[in-house]
């Protein structure tokens, strides 16, 4: 029993504050390029740098990200578990019609969340993502 107690005594651990303000004046800490808080940039706090249209080295350019991409993205997603569209990593067409009314259920939910907040041409888009998806859900379902 002795032993383990001397084990993890050995070994231990080190806590490191990686916090980007002092906790006492929540002040900006200051320091080098290779400490611990520093070398975060401003594209950093943003999620990237947006210009280079690249991510992490991958060398692909990716499109620009809005509210409409954003719901055709999850449109494209329900499509594929109601076995509308081949998985793109398999290239087989499967089915997951619990996840597919899942993915549905959130489109509606931001619908829901997003009311009043949208451009005509997001407003209609989500109108008709919905009730395209709820169609093919439903139709879904009676083959099952």
């Amino acid at each position: 029993m002795a032993g383990e107690g001397e084990k993890g005594a050995e070994k231990g651990f080190r806590v490191q504050d990686r916090r980007r303000f002092s906790p006492e004046a929540g002040e900006p800490r200051e320091g080098k390029a290779g400490e611990v808080g520093a070398g975060i940039t401003r594209a950093d706090e943003r999620g990237g740098d947006k210009t280079s249209g690249k991510e992490g080295g991958a060398g692909e350019d990716l499109p620009e990200i809005s509210f409409s991409t954003f719901v055709i993205g999850l449109s494209t997603q329900a499509l594929m578990h109601l076995g509308e569209i081949p998985n793109p990593l398999s290239g087989q067409v499967e089915s997951a019609l619990p996840v597919a009314k899942q993915m549905i259920d959130i489109i509606g939910i931001l619908r829901e969340k997003t009311r009043g907040n949208l451009d005509q041409g997001e407003e209609k888009l989500m109108e008709d993502v919905l009730y395209d998806l709820r169609m093919r859900y439903v139709e879904a379902v009676k083959k099952k």
